[in-house]
């Protein structure tokens, strides 16, 4: 249990094992605050390999926090697409904004003013302050709330934010002050590489396995504990490709809510027939020539989760003026319009260049 652990053990031997197991990756490669900061934001809720492009992509377009500060909306969500959950990059411009704003373009060296930056949490502070200022101050996410939690053999709920309180004193007085910046790094890369979830940890790997309680009890299938979360509201929507030769059909989404701002096709909820799908289509006052049957897609988000049908629709003109439809060419539609990735399966289809004409 976390009270009854001598955690001032786990140090050394965490520093000496990630010395020679640390995986290179981009935002390690040099480290400033604002590099901090953005690969952190984009690590939440996606995997490293997968944010690795972006992150560079993102550096490459905007490398300061003033670039940030002032990118068009349009431009910004389109660096980020791909990557989902578009708050937490409209977060990080408003947070950029009171930067420029109240810090003279630079993150403050602070855990609790970091904390009142939008889109800032207790994890991300923590690790803004330890990894690139040096700071001793616990950032726990799920990689370490996993490796604290088995290597005493806590039980305790770790969807509780008491829990994670815990766990955030019990690691205060272990960072050693001189190396908070590699202990940090070091417990997420354990939880990321070495102490797995879902009951497969590489116990033989692990610098604490002379002394981990749930190795030596042999219940890591059950740890760490997490109660489940509310079940996902299911919704049917039909995605439709409208297309004019070189010209697709666009909308842009409100301001507010799910996906805000993003650009996306015409998906009418509910599942379609053909003969609904072309009236669908007749509803928008265009005239449908040739209709294709594409494949279902799935996408999953936080508490709701789509699944899609989808047709490839020809129209005879996209020359309607129209307040709430774009009549967009492909290349611009790939090059400048964010499109959400939850339509990835028919933006793949739209603009793979295997793609025939009718």
């Amino acid at each position: 249990m976390l009270q009854d652990f001598d955690f001032s053990k786990i140090t050394e031997p965490l520093l000496a094992w990630y010395a020679g197991h640390a995986r290179i990756l981009p935002w390690r490669e040099q480290i400033t605050p604002y590099r901090v900061w953005v690969s952190e934001i984009m690590l939440q809720q996606t995997r490293v390999e997968a944010v690795k492009p972006y992150f560079e992509r993102f550096m490459a377009a905007l490398p300061s926090i003033k670039d940030l500060a002032g990118c068009p909306e349009d431009r910004l969500l389109k660096l980020w697409e791909g990557l989902g959950y578009y708050n937490r990059v409209r977060n990080l411009q408003a947070a950029a904004r009171e930067i420029m704003e109240t810090y003279h373009g630079e993150l403050p060296a602070d855990y609790g003013k970091l904390l009142s930056l939008k889109g800032i949490g207790r994890y991300t502070a923590g690790a803004i302050c330890s990894i690139a200022y040096g700071i001793p101050a616990p950032a726990v996410d799920g990689n370490v709330l996993r490796v604290i939690m088995r290597v005493c053999a806590d039980d305790s709920d770790i969807m509780k934010q008491s829990v994670k309180n815990r766990v955030e004193q019990t690691l205060l007085p272990v960072i050693p002050p001189d190396r908070a910046a590699a202990f940090t790094q070091a417990l997420m890369e354990l939880g990321a590489t070495v102490c797995l979830p879902n009951g497969e940890p590489r116990c033989p790997e692990c610098p604490w396995a002379s002394f981990c309680e749930t190795k030596k009890q042999g219940i890591a299938d059950r740890l760490p504990r997490k109660s489940k979360t509310a079940k996902r509201r299911i919704e049917d929507h039909t995605v439709l490709l409208i297309r004019d030769g070189e010209k697709i059909v666009l909308q842009k989404r409100p301001p507010r809510g799910l996906l805000a701002g993003m650009y996306e096709f015409p998906h009418p909820r509910g599942r379609l027939t053909e003969k609904e799908a072309l009236q669908a289509v007749r509803d928008l006052r265009l005239h449908p020539l040739h209709i294709r049957k594409l494949a279902d897609a799935r996408h999953i988000f936080s508490h709701v989760e789509w699944h899609m049908s989808g047709y490839m629709i020809r129209v005879d003109s996209l020359t309607r003026d129209s307040s709430d439809m774009l009549f967009v060419e492909l290349q611009d539609a790939r090059a400048h319009y964010p499109i959400p990735s939850a339509f990835a399966a028919y933006t793949d289809y739209l603009f793979s260049a295997q793609q025939t004409e009718d």
